[in-house]
């Protein structure tokens, strides 16, 4: 898995983007999504792709790290 040992993912997030989805490329997870880095908008649409993706709700995961960066990180819930 691509998180650290603590349950963290770090991400690097493409927001306005024309489609959104999540991808692997080169051992980092990618999020890109059509919100504008407006209000937490972009923040809350990248929290709420990789909830769907993992299957969990999302007030499951914290955006620990990155609130007004495209770096963000992210904690998972304990597996």
């Amino acid at each position: 898995m691509l998180a650290d040992a603590d349950g963290r993912l770090a991400v690097r997030v493409t927001p306005g983007a024309r489609w959104e989805g999540i991808e692997i490329a080169d051992g980092r997870v990618l999020v890109k999504t059509r919100a504008k880095p407006q209000d937490g908008a972009a923040n809350a649409a990248v929290l709420a792709l990789l909830a769907q993706a993992l299957g969990i709700g999302k007030s499951r995961l914290a955006l620990l790290r990155g609130a007004t960066s495209r770096e963000k990180l992210v904690q998972l819930p304990p597996s």
